[in-house]
C-alpha cells in the first residue's frame, strides 16, 4: 500500500495557555510551549501514529528546529522523501493563545515561503503523485500548487482531499471544489463559502442545508464539523448523509482537532469504510487530540482496527 500524499507546510507553534481567566488587554499569568504544528504537518503524523503509511511534500531548514521536524516525522513513521530543504522561510511560525478553558483566544500566523514548495511540486509531482493512492492538499497556500496537484491526481484517477487553510483560494477558485472526493470545513467556513449566515444552526438544521446546498459546489461529499455538536455529513452522489455527535471529552487545547478528525476521515475511506463510519472515526481521533497540549493525538496503531 503506497498511501496517502499530504502536500502543504511545517509550522512551529507557539502555544500560551492561561492559567486563569483570560484578560485580553491584561497580564496573563500561564504556561508557553514551542510545539511542531501546521495543519499538513499534523495530518501526517496523525496518519503515521495510526500505523498508516504516509508521504508528506513540504519544506524544512537546516537549523536545530527544521532538523528536529524532520527527526520527529520520520521517528513517527511518516516518509520524508519529499521534504525539501530550504536556507531560510522554509517553515511558518503559528503565535496562540488559549484561554482557561483551552479555547483559542487570539492567533496570529507567519507563512513560509511558497514558491520553494511550488518549485518541489512541479518538478517532482508527478512523480510522488504516480505512486500514492490518495492525496490531501493543503489548499489556500498558492494556485499553482492546486492546479498541479489537481490537474496530476485527474491524470492519475486518485481521489483528493482538502485541508483548508484560510478559504481565500477556495473562494475565488470555487471550480477546484469539483475535483476533491470530500470538501471538509467548519461552519464558520462552510458560512463563508454559501455566503449566510449558519452561526446559530443546529446540527439538523446544518444537515438540512447542506443537503440543499452541497451539491450546488460540485464535489462528490462534503463534512462540515461543529465542534462539541458534532459534524454532519452528506453524499452528493448517493444523496444521503447524517449526523454524528461528538464524543464528551476534558478539553485541554482545541488545536489540532480540526486536523485530527480529517485525519481520521481520510483515513477511514482509505481502508473502505463509508462516510459516515470514516466521519466517526474523524471524530473519535478529534477527542483524542483536544485530551493533550499536543496538536495531534498520541500514537495508537490498534485505533483503526476497532471499526
Amino acid at each position: 500500500m503506497a498511501g496517502t500524499l499530504v502536500v502543504g507546510f511545517v509550522f512551529v507553534d507557539i502555544k500560551g495557555f492561561a492559567l486563569a481567566d483570560y484578560v485580553p488587554k491584561g497580564r496573563n499569568l500561564g504556561n508557553i510551549r514551542f510545539i511542531h504544528g501546521g495543519v499538513s504537518r499534523n495530518v501526517a503524523e496523525n496518519i503515521a501514529n495510526c500505523g498508516m503509511p504516509v508521504m508528506f511534500a513540504s519544506l524544512s531548514e537546516d537549523t536545530a528546529i527544521g532538523r528536529d521536524v524532520v527527526r520527529r516525522l520520520q521517528s513517527a513513521g511518516v516518509d520524508v522523501t519529499y521534504m525539501r530543504p530550504v536556507e531560510e522561510n522554509g517553515i511558518g511560525t503559528w503565535m496562540v493563545i488559549l484561554d482557561e478553558n483551552g479555547d483559542v483566544a487570539g492567533q496570529i500566523s507567519c507563512p513560509p515561503d511558497r514558491v520553494a514548495l511550488e518549485t518541489l511540486v512541479m518538478e517532482r509531482g508527478e512523480e510522488m503523485i504516480r505512486q500514492c493512492d490518495n492525496i490531501i492538499l493543503e489548499i489556500d497556500t498558492s494556485p499553482i500548487i492546486d492546479e498541479t496537484v489537481l490537474a496530476l491526481a485527474k491524470k492519475y484517477h486518485k481521489p483528493v482531499y482538502t485541508v483548508v487553510g484560510n478559504m481565500s483560494i477556495i473562494l475565488l477558485r470555487r471550480d477546484f471544489l469539483a475535483d476533491l472526493d470530500c470538501f471538509v470545513c467548519n461552519e464558520i467556513e462552510a458560512a463563508r463559502l454559501f455566503e449566510c449566515d449558519l452561526t446559530d444552526a443546529v446540527p439538523c438544521e446544518m444537515y438540512e442545508f447542506i443537503s440543499k446546498h452541497a451539491p450546488s459546489i460540485g464535489c462528490r461529499s462534503m463534512v462540515v464539523t461543529m465542534g462539541e455538536r458534532g459534524a454532519v455529513y452528506y453524499d452528493t452522489e448517493q444523496e444521503k448523509g447524517g449526523i454524528v455527535s461528538a464524543i464528551p471529552t476534558a478539553l485541554v487545547d482545541s488545536t489540532g482537532a480540526g486536523d485530527a478528525f480529517l485525519s481520521g476521515l481520510v483515513m477511514g475511506l482509505s481502508r473502505g469504510h463509508t462516510l459516515e463510519q470514516s466521519v466517526r472515526i474523524g471524530t473519535m481521533l478529534a477527542s483524542k487530540t483536544i485530551a493533550t497540549t499536543e496538536s495531534c493525538a498520541p500514537p495508537d496503531h490498534s485505533f483503526l482496527y476497532s471499526f
